[in-house]
């Protein structure tokens, strides 16, 4: 089964991240590249999506668009990016999930197939 884990920043974490020093955020860029690859064999897609300000949001309504920048809403969570996987149930992408060791939260949907 198909899941797609979307991981979303809070300010505080991105505080924290920013915070860092070099030496501190390259270790923690190295934790994530060891879950891609203890992980390879399920991720089916990833990608890192750009700050939120770099949104374009196209809102469609009775037969007319009206287009903002930024993100569809203002809030203190952001998606920052997703892996797609392939697991046997949710269970399975429960357990990958709580292994992410980056963003604090993480949102789990099964996709359709």
């Amino acid at each position: 089964m198909k899941y797609v884990l979307m991981f979303i920043e809070t300010e505080q974490y991105a505080k924290d991240l920013q915070a860092m020093s070099d030496g501190e955020r390259g270790a923690a860029y190295e934790e994530v590249g060891r879950w891609f690859a203890e992980h390879a064999a399920t991720i089916t897609h990833h990608t890192h999506l750009q700050p939120a300000h770099t949104a374009t949001t196209l809102r469609l309504e009775g037969g007319s668009s009206e287009i903002t920048d930024g993100p569809f809403v203002e809030g203190k969570e952001i998606v920052s990016g997703f892996v797609e996987i392939e697991v046997a149930d949710l269970d399975e992408a429960l357990a990958v999930a709580k292994s992410w060791p980056a963003c604090p939260i993480v949102e789990i949907r099964p996709a359709a197939s």
